[in-house]
């Protein structure tokens, strides 16, 4: 569905993606692990054209690096930055509403499942997104990307600060995705929700993957885990 291939990214004159190799198939969780400044979210950034880069990025069988950030959007890529990136100004349901796609008919998500899968929401509906809690900020990103029918979402960090109830209720999102045949590339540092829920885990070090398996594999490979993840 989406393969990656000697991927390299760079920032001016920095390299900072050093031939990336990955793959994520259909229905499936992937999750990208790492340490900060591994190259995760410029691996993220490179897939949606926000980062000058050279390689090859395929999404189902065309190749779409070089196109524009927008473009990649409407081929059923969605995108949920670490920043969030909400519209503060506009209420819970505008926002939502900003995330369709014009003219998309039969979409698999409606503003009923969003508030159904987050209720919250639902109490916040008019209210201005930028009063919102982190957590509900979080809530409202995921599903203004799910608004516009993607068939693979990249994630970044979805769990960066939030309540460990609320950390649940991402997980239960996610695996909701799944359910419904979306693909998820999760880029994520908790190690515990990210090999709870993944198909496969990859690890990055130094802008490269350094390991490749299921979530099983990782938790019995100690050197891996010492080396690039643990702190």
């Amino acid at each position: 569905m989406l393969t990656l291939s000697n991927l390299h990214a760079f920032y001016g004159k920095s390299h900072v993606l050093h031939g990336v190799q990955l793959q994520v198939n259909a229905g499936e969780i992937v999750a990208l692990l790492g340490r900060n400044g591994s190259g995760r979210s410029t691996t993220a950034k490179s897939i949606m054209g926000l980062v000058d880069c050279k390689g090859s990025v395929v999404w189902k069988g065309q190749e779409i690096l070089g196109r524009k950030t927008f473009e990649i959007a409407h081929l059923g890529l969605g995108y949920v930055p670490e920043s969030r990136d909400i519209f503060p100004k506009l209420t819970v349901h505008q926002n939502l509403l900003m995330g369709q796609k014009r003219g998309h008919k039969n979409a698999r998500w409606s503003f009923d499942d969003m508030y159904r899968m987050f209720p919250r929401l639902k109490e916040r509906e008019h209210t201005e997104a930028g009063v919102l809690s982190g957590g509900e900020q979080q809530m409202l990103t995921l599903c203004r990307t799910l608004m516009g029918d993607p068939d693979l979402v990249i994630i970044d960090e979805p769990t960066e600060g939030l309540a460990p109830k609320i950390v649940e209720l991402v997980a239960e999102y996610l695996l909701e995705l799944r359910k419904r045949g979306i693909s998820v590339l999760l880029i994520e540092q908790k190690l515990t929700i990210a090999m709870k829920i993944s198909d496969r885990c990859l690890v990055m070090g130094h802008g490269a993957i350094v390991f490749e398996g299921t979530p099983d594999q990782l938790r019995a490979n100690s050197d891996t885990r010492k080396e690039w993840l643990e702190v």
